[in-house]
């Protein structure tokens, strides 16, 4: 069974959610808000994706984060502002069985789950 991390109610997520169902893949969401977020995922998802590309700066969490945290974001403190503000974090992620995806591509799944 796949495990897809991200919100309920994220269109990307919901799409992603969708794409699985269609396609008879197994799968359940683990949802940041609901069953919470452990430093473990997120130094594995920094580790494959690096802290930047885990940033969604298109969200509205991004555009209401504090001016200095914006200015001062680095690796040193990605991972606590990511736990800290759990729907910064792009979505979904997929990190298992040697898949390794971040946000939706229909072609990127294709080719995941083929």
């Amino acid at each position: 069974m796949i495990t897809v991390y991200g919100i309920k109610n994220c269109d990307t997520v919901k799409k992603a959610l969708k794409w699985l169902a269609d396609h008879n893949i197994e799968h359940k969401l683990h949802d940041y808000r609901v069953d919470g977020l452990d430093t473990a995922f997120l130094q594995q998802a920094e580790a494959q994706f690096g802290w930047e590309n885990l940033v969604n700066k298109r969200s509205t969490t991004w555009r209401n984060l504090d001016e200095n945290v914006k200015k001062t974001l680095s690796k040193a403190t990605a991972l606590s502002v990511l736990a800290d503000n759990p729907t910064l974090i792009k979505r979904p992620i997929i990190l298992q069985d040697g898949k390794t995806l971040i946000g939706f591509d229909a072609k990127e799944y294709e080719s995941a789950f083929k």
